[in-house]
């Protein structure tokens, strides 16, 4: 099987390339790799979407010469798996919060704090805890943000389905592209 692109790059850059995947209704899903995209067409699972005047790439086997686009739609149902919210602890909030503080930034010696103290009636739930270096906890305390004169940089809350994040950088950058 050789792979050529239509736009002259060699196979293993193509190799390299993603394409995006949307659902039947046409919702940006994820991205697979060249391999998955051509199982998904040749195997009627997928369909070329033609709404980009970008190319793709041409794919050669002994029989076959497909071509793959930069982007296909899914024409099957799949009965995804219900996506729940992670419970709140410290490991999703911590991937939540990228590792870093969320009053100064620092990476190292990172606890959980609640913006609204439970002792005042905060709860332990995704809009209300954060990730906190020991030296930012320690010095809000048991205050309020107002009180002790913090600010956080990102405001807190819970994480949101894969597919709807990816959907969402999706169409920013496509409108980016078309600018």
């Amino acid at each position: 099987m050789t792979i050529s692109s239509m736009r002259g790059a060699n196979a293993m850059q193509v190799l390299e390339q993603s394409v995006v995947v949307f659902s039947q209704n046409y919702l940006p899903l994820c991205q697979v790799n060249i391999k998955r995209a051509i199982v998904l067409l040749v195997t009627d699972k997928a369909q070329p979407l033609g709404f980009t005047t970008e190319a793709g790439w041409q794919v050669h086997s002994s029989n076959l010469v497909i071509d793959v686009p930069k982007h296909i739609r899914l024409t099957i149902t799949s009965n995804e798996r219900m996506w729940k919210v992670p419970p709140v602890n410290r490991r999703e909030v911590l991937r939540r919060d990228h590792h870093t503080c969320q009053y100064c930034g620092s990476g190292k010696h990172l606890t959980l704090d609640h913006v609204m103290p439970r002792s005042r009636g905060g709860s332990h739930t995704w809009d209300n805890v954060v990730a906190a270096c020991e030296r930012c906890n320690s010095r809000k305390g048991n205050r309020t943000l107002f009180e002790a004169g913090m600010q956080l940089r990102t405001k807190p809350k819970a994480p949101i389905h894969p597919a709807i994040s990816f959907a969402e950088q999706f169409w920013i950058d496509m409108q980016g592209s078309l600018e």
